[in-house]
């Protein structure tokens, strides 16, 4: 029977994934990653002397708020750095939660029992619902005899409701043997809404035990983490190690998140079902889908976005009353493969092929779909790789980024067409991958300095990825000169705040002098604000 069970399940794959020539999959790879793997109806409790030590060893975190309910994570890892975190490879544990109105929980909103599950590495999500719009809540699990750490979350205000301001962190990069998530611990002091996080929140390269530029002598990183992620244990662990990091844990129970990925929770520079070195699609989409479950596992995301198989749908929409839309986007899943070869390249027929895509037919309909019902002040698209023309030289003819943009200006130039058909006025894009800060004015034609200006781009630098990093890089008056639309550019590690209001949208960026040392001063390096109804940044 269990046999037959094996078979069927390989066979509802096989037809599910079509042209990715599944055939040539088979076997207990093939079972792990592209069936379905729910928890068993009869799976027994685990034992209470399972969890002798603190499960919450990796904290808490809350996201997708809504006006009337938000999203509570947790993960049980008596034993974080081991796989199963310590914990039976089956069975269930019954969590108890509750989201109150107060820090002391004397006036509790909402509670209830859920169930951390072995097949998802006994990770919880809780659907808070029955909320009130527009309000900070606190929140907190207990498993057996333990209490987890308490977090803050606030839900989004009425749909429709007039709102005077919105307040949020822009964050991505952090590589754990880059150094100290310094900026984290910065950030979880800010007065905030809510972030977003916009990709490569772990990286899938070897941490050696010395913690890679972090240097620890007075610890020892397991074996475990100094190779690369491939399996689903693996990127199990790899979330562990981060998770563990005590200022992440604290900008996560700072302020709900609103996360998607880029390509390192998964494989550098992926496109698609193509791995970095143009593999066997068959053998690459194993690995992605291990990847996108973890991913799911350890996000504050709703059952919605759990992935079936190599497949997760993470674009998504949210509303913050009348003042604002965030169109939330995913620029790896269904992007057609990097031109040229990938790298910086020279533009020409290949990377300019209208048939090109960063986004996917379906996910681009939705965008610009959502463009045309919208009905707030400010559209936002939060989203990965750089949006606007950037040049390395101040040649007539320079080479561009096939990963970003300017590798898919078709798939560009139809979002860019949206938001001129929807009559959008006031169009932001956040952006990270690129380890430094940019600000941007989004041209109508890039190669034009005076063309109309459709909107503004905020990129966010890196937690860590990058090291220290340098205010001024060695391209950055050459990077200046060749993008006049390019208003700011900062080397540095750290992250941006950024308010909106009926008036203007802020952006400030803030910057940590290193991250391979512990405990660096932040630094506001510049604050560029664009009018409403006038697109354009400048500097105050």
């Amino acid at each position: 029977m269990a046999h037959d069970s094996h078979q069927r399940a390989i066979r509802a794959a096989a037809a599910t994934l079509g042209r990715r020539r599944f055939l040539t999959v088979t076997g207990a790879a093939a079972a792990l990653a592209f069936t379905t793997n729910l928890p068993s109806a009869h799976a027994a409790q685990v034992s209470p002397r399972a969890l002798a030590d603190n499960p919450f060893t990796l904290g808490v975190a809350s996201g997708d708020p809504l006006p009337d309910a938000v999203v509570l994570w947790t993960r049980l890892a008596p034993r974080p750095y081991e796989p199963g975190n310590g914990l039976p490879e089956e069975g269930t544990v019954k969590v108890e939660w509750e989201i109150a109105r107060d820090e002391k929980f004397q006036r509790v909103a909402r509670r209830g029992t859920t169930t951390a599950h072995a097949e998802f590495n006994y990770t919880v999500h809780v659907d808070a619902k029955g909320l009130e719009p527009g309000r900070v809540y606190w929140y907190r699990f207990k498993a057996g005899n333990w209490t987890s750490p308490v977090g803050r979350t606030r839900t989004t205000p009425a749909q429709g409701a007039k709102v005077q301001e919105v307040r949020f962190g822009l964050v991505s990069c952090q590589a754990y043997h880059d150094g100290y998530f310094t900026a984290y611990r910065h950030l979880a002091q800010e007065d905030l809404d809510a972030v977003f996080h916009v990709g490569d929140y772990q990286y899938e390269y070897a941490v050696n035990a010395a913690g890679g530029a972090r240097g620890y002598t007075d610890r020892t990183l397991p074996a475990v983490f100094n190779k690369e992620t491939m399996t689903l244990g693996d990127y199990r662990l790899r979330y562990a190690l981060y998770k563990s990091d005590e200022d992440l844990q604290a900008a996560h129970a700072a302020f709900p998140w609103y996360v998607t990925w880029d390509d390192h929770e998964t494989e550098n520079n992926y496109a698609g079902d193509i791995d970095e070195n143009g593999g066997p699609s068959d053998e690459f989409l194993i690995r992605r889908a291990a990847a996108y479950r973890a991913y799911w596992e350890n996000m504050p995301l709703r059952m919605p976005q759990q992935p079936s198989g190599a497949d997760m749908r993470l674009y998504r929409r949210f509303h913050y009353g009348k003042l604002a839309q965030f169109d939330i986007l995913d620029t790896r899943q269904y992007r057609s493969n990097q031109a040229y070869g990938d790298g910086w390249q020279y533009p020409g027929p290949e990377s300019e092929d209208p048939s090109r895509t960063l986004t996917g037919a379906t996910q681009e309909r939705w965008l610009l779909d959502g463009f045309q019902r919208s009905t707030a002040t400010w559209n936002v698209l939060p989203q990965q790789v750089t949006f606007s023309q950037r040049k390395n030289t101040t040649a007539a003819r320079s080479k561009l980024s096939m990963d970003s943009w300017d590798g898919y200006p078709a798939s560009r130039e139809r979002i860019l067409a949206g938001v001129e058909k929807a009559g959008l006025d006031n169009f932001v894009v956040l952006t990270g991958d690129v380890h430094v800060h940019y600000a941007f004015d989004i041209k109508k034609d890039f190669d034009d300095p005076g063309s109309r200006t459709l909107g503004v781009e905020f990129v966010g630098t890196s937690v860590s990825s990058g090291k220290d990093g340098a205010d001024k890089p060695d391209n950055w008056a050459t990077y200046l000169a060749a993008n006049p639309h390019m208003k700011f550019y900062n080397g540095r590690r750290g992250y941006v705040t950024v308010s909106l209001d009926e008036e203007r949208a802020r952006a400030d960026y803030k910057t940590v002098s290193a991250v391979t040392t512990q405990g660096a001063p932040l630094t506001t390096a510049a604050s560029l604000v664009s009018e409403a109804g006038n697109p354009g940044l400048k500097q105050v």
